[in-house]
């Protein structure tokens, strides 16, 4: 059975239009070309080779994501320095004004501009914005971020923000900064990108803490991430109470095994076919506002 077979039969098993994902990446070629080489490097960093699955051209790689049943998904950008955040949201939004399943996806760093460019961005249409504290090595309490955070907060737009110590931590990295920001803006709409791993309990309290923190699956149950940082057992209990905040994404382009393992990951603590229903689609679908006509 090809790959292609074995997603549609996952999704179509449990009565599911289709999948939503919410952490795939599509940037500019020298950015990704760059994020590879990262990958390609990664060994003295995770422990592990990681070579890259879906190492394709852009159209090659939104036709995999289709073939798959992606219905909708993102194109995860960020920066790592000053005055290049404006020129990736311009990307986006020309990638995802010829990508219709493609989620209008911006970023932001910190820096004087920022308020006024995320505004601008959420009048334009942005549907989700990502902020990766690892990469961007910054800290998401910087004072330069306050009117951002102030803006997101306001205008409800979800943030996927890559903000756990893994693969490897940064200078701002983990919850507690994380635990800083909410209690000064508690009605953000956060997305914490690979459950927050390694540092999964704390991020499972936050969600179960504050209504507007959702989690997504991003590699976490995959065989790859199991052998180095399992999911630890005694919360297998909160999944299934945070039902409602937990929503899939797989790293695509950039995971090292099949894109299937992802979903079939999902299955691994028998959580019942609602619950997987839930995370593929129907959270993200009411959080992105994403109707079924919309998905016709």
């Amino acid at each position: 059975m090809t790959e292609n077979l074995r997603v549609q039969e996952f999704w179509r098993g449990l009565g599911l239009p289709g999948i939503i994902d919410v952490h795939t990446h599509f940037m500019p070629a020298n950015v990704m070309d760059k994020v590879w080489s990262y990958f390609d490097a990664a060994g003295p960093l995770t422990g592990r080779e990681w070579p890259i699955r879906y190492r394709h051209d852009e159209d090659v790689r939104v036709e995999h994501l289709r073939g798959f049943g992606v219905r909708r998904f993102t194109s995860m950008i960020y920066p790592h320095k000053p005055n290049m955040a404006v020129w990736l949201n311009q990307w986006s939004a020309e990638f995802a004004a010829h990508t219709p399943d493609c989620l209008l996806t911006s970023t932001f760093y910190p820096e004087e501009s920022a308020a006024a460019y995320v505004a601008q961005a959420i009048e334009s249409g942005t549907r989700v914005f990502k902020s990766h504290i690892q990469v961007g090595d910054y800290s998401p309490n910087d004072p330069l971020l306050d009117p951002v955070w102030g803006v997101l907060e306001e205008s409800g737009a979800p943030v996927v923000i890559h903000c756990g110590s893994g693969p490897a931590p940064g200078r701002y990295t983990g919850p507690e900064p994380i635990a800083e920001l909410l209690a000064r803006y508690p009605g953000l709409h956060l997305i914490i990108a690979h459950m927050g791993l390694p540092e999964y309990r704390d991020f499972l309290e936050m969600a179960a803490k504050y209504a507007g923190v959702y989690l997504d699956t991003t590699m976490v149950f995959t065989d790859f991430t199991e052998e180095m940082t399992p999911f630890p057992r005694d919360q297998v209990h909160r999944l299934a109470d945070l039902q409602d905040r937990i929503v899939f994404g797989s790293d695509f382009p950039n995971i090292p095994y099949p894109y299937v393992d992802a979903l079939e990951g999902l299955t691994r603590f028998d959580l019942g076919e609602a619950w997987l229903r839930a995370v593929c689609h129907d959270n993200a679908a009411r959080l992105f506002d994403v109707g079924l006509p919309d998905l016709a």
